[in-house]
């Protein structure tokens, strides 16, 4: 066995695939949060999976939970590795082995699913989420865990201070190695030294030793003040022990890329939609488009995508993102992204919208700053996203004034 094999033999991968994605709602009404659709062809799910995938990584367990059937199903259609030894992706639900109990945080899911580490006696564990829009080379992330001999590597990236409250802050020290921590903090987080604006944050992506790992999951379970969570119980113990590190996310290179660390948490509606308008950028700072690092997910056998003038009513097609199998007749569309089946009849004009697949706009319409879930229609004549006072009365309206129609719904029938 080669080094490079030896590596990739010795590391189990287990990704947290369970959200329920409340602030995503209506959009995780039916689905769980990873298996939200994005970019028009993909789920959330995809990005963590194919940074695994390109990294050679393919010892890969996927713990559901919540609403997750399409999620299954797509798992199914889109990583499904068959007769390869020792290589797998396997979606594993919420089996209560442990009690008659849902998972309690993310360390009690990884608890509660220990016997696959134990059987497969890796040498590292990688923890990642699963709904998050990033490319990384985890390898990367790996060789630095070992070269430092560390027990346990966390994922960081540096994001504004008034951001602190969502994530778990780090201090480090000029190695890298964590002397601080704190989970959320609501007042006064620490910042990055010299950079008062900024604090460095968890990614929530990590690399453990597999026994530091396994012990810990086993003492957190003991505790019945714990919250079981990796942010609040986990890494505050371990990081006193003195070796845990953070990994800098902006030092991992993508081959084929010359920028590096774009990292979005997608978890609000408004994010969700400025993740889709940085793919529309005269220059994306995430492109969809590197043969050296391909995204991989499911493709339905659908032609591809037609535009058709109407008349005297032209096409018009600008900036925007066009999946298989849409037909746009007639109309006008920019700075948008459809997903697959999207049909727009003649006279609309859609701008700076996401819809999502399997929509269907009626002749006329104006939608601006839209995102249309599955299986929507959309009645001839319609206005939506001009009066967003009019618009709260029957959709979800986001902080920044995105509309949201939900899945399936009829709109000025």
């Amino acid at each position: 066995m080669t080094e490079v094999q030896s590596l990739m033999a010795g590391i189990l991968t287990m990704i947290l695939a369970g959200g329920e994605g409340t602030r995503l709602y209506p959009l995780t009404d039916s689905r769980t949060k990873p298996a939200v659709p994005f970019g028009g062809s993909y789920r959330l799910i995809d990005f963590a999976l194919n940074n695994f995938v390109n990294s050679d990584f393919l010892k890969i367990y996927v713990l559901t939970q919540f609403k997750s059937q399409s999620l299954n199903i797509h798992l199914r259609q889109a990583w499904h590795l068959s007769g390869i030894t020792d290589r797998f992706i396997d979606a594993v639900p919420a089996q209560m082995r442990v009690g008659k109990r849902w998972y309690d945080g993310t360390a009690d899911a990884i608890y509660q699913n220990a016997r696959f580490i134990e059987i497969n006696e890796p040498e590292h564990v990688c923890i990642f989420g699963s709904d998050h829009i990033y490319k990384m080379d985890v390898r990367q992330m790996v060789d630095e865990h070992r070269r430092k001999e560390a027990a346990l590597t966390v994922a960081a990236i540096k994001v504004p201070k008034a951001q602190a409250d969502q994530f778990g802050i780090i201090e480090v020290d000029e190695e890298g190695r964590m002397i601080g921590f704190e989970e959320k903090p609501k007042v006064n987080p620490k910042t990055i030294p010299g950079d008062p604006d900024h604090v460095l944050a968890s990614m929530g992506n990590y690399v453990f030793e597999r026994k530091t790992l396994l012990e810990a999951l086993y003492d957190d379970a003991k505790e019945d003040s714990s919250t079981h969570d990796f942010g609040h119980d986990i890494i505050p113990k371990l990081y006193p022990q003195g070796k845990v590190f953070a990994y800098d996310f902006t030092q991992n290179t993508i081959p084929g890329e010359s920028v590096s660390g774009y990292w979005r948490d997608v978890g609000t509606l408004d994010a969700y939609w400025a993740a889709h308008m940085d793919l529309l950028d005269e220059e994306p700072p995430f492109s969809l488009y590197n043969p050296k690092f391909p995204l991989h997910t499911h493709y339905p056998p659908l032609p591809p995508a037609t535009f058709k003038d109407v008349g005297d009513k032209k096409v018009s097609v600008s900036q925007s993102l066009i999946s298989a199998g849409s037909f746009i007749l007639g109309s006008e569309v920019n700075r948008s992204v459809f997903g697959f089946r999207s049909h727009v009849r003649p006279g609309s004009v859609i701008s700076e919208s996401v819809l999502i697949g399997n929509c269907r706009i009626g002749e006329g319409c104006q939608i601006r700053r839209t995102i249309i879930d599955k299986n929507a229609e959309i009645a001839p004549g319609t206005i939506i996203g001009e009066n967003l006072e009019e618009d709260r009365k029957r959709f979800t309206v986001s902080p920044e004034g995105i509309v949201v129609i939900p899945k399936n719904a009829k709109v000025g029938f």
